[in-house]
């Protein structure tokens, strides 16, 4: 087994209903940014038709497998292809998602909150963006407790629901608790490059949210959120940046679920500028 460091670690397929592009092409542009591997975290199956507009049904899981595999095989000794998935947390589904975790031999799992899906909005949303936003990252935290999750992703992406009420030194309390809760877990949370695609151009998290990151020694996994093969390594050079001035000095990533650590020069110096 050849020496690997550096992943795509938060990437799609078409399953989801809303990327493009097959894991053979995704893999194809991970080679050519000068990473190591890809991790696919496609959107989880959920029972009784949740938001199953955005996400693979339960009847195509195995051929989500199946096409992780191919593709694996395809670049087999020239680039390292895992599996993981990317499941959403709703308080109700916890059976769900324990039995789902279970269904395979995923290297990464992503937890996310999706407070833009019409379920969530259905559920939490009363007209008030700030009880909104708290919310958010109260389940953020219960994500994490669930001890279902290595990593969770894009963790401030309530802030482009309604970007004109995103004020974040008034939120600190409620995110500063959240971030207390998230750091006793040990669960890592992603920097999603992503974002600077959004409505709020920024990274998600921001700055000032990575700072108590780091403060409270929350390890950091970088992800481009790859919906289609171009985006794959997307702005990950910048990330490096971000990271640095926050106080960051290793960026990590996981496989078989357990975290490991690159020196972030050591990113550096392999990554192609995208």
């Amino acid at each position: 087994m050849f020496l690997v460091a550096i992943y795509e670690t938060h990437c799609h397929t078409p399953l989801c209903k809303h990327a493009v592009g097959e894991p053979e092409e995704y893999v194809e542009a991970a080679q050519l940014a000068g990473l190591d591997g890809i991790i696919f975290t496609c959107h989880n199956p959920m029972p009784d038709g949740f938001d199953a507009q955005v996400r693979m049904a339960p009847d195509e899981f195995d051929t989500y497998l199946r096409i992780i595999d191919r593709a694996g095989r395809r670049w087999s000794g020239t680039m390292d292809v895992r599996l993981g998935l990317e499941c959403d947390y709703f308080p109700g589904y916890e059976h769900w998602l324990e039995n789902q975790v279970r269904a395979a031999d995923f290297h990464y799992l992503l937890g996310s909150v999706h407070p833009h899906q019409k379920g969530f909005r259905e559920r939490y949303w009363t007209g008030d963006p700030v009880l909104y936003q708290r919310e958010y990252f109260k389940l953020l935290a219960q994500a994490a407790e669930t001890g279902f999750f290595d990593c969770l992703s894009h963790p401030d992406i309530i802030k482009n629901e309604t970007p004109n009420d995103w004020q974040p030194d008034a939120l600190m309390e409620p995110i500063c608790a959240a971030l207390d809760r998230i750091a006793k877990c040990r669960t890592a949370m992603e920097l999603n490059t992503s974002g600077l695609n959004k409505t709020i151009p920024e990274m998600n998290p921001g700055p000032l949210i990575l700072r108590e990151m780091y403060r409270r020694s929350i390890p950091v996994v970088i992800g481009a959120d790859a919906h289609k093969p171009e985006r794959v390594g997307k702005f990950f050079n910048q990330a490096l940046d971000v990271l640095e001035t926050c106080g960051y000095q290793h960026v990590n990533f996981f496989l078989e679920r357990k975290r490991h650590q690159v020196p972030i020069s050591e990113m550096r110096s392999s990554l192609r500028t995208i």
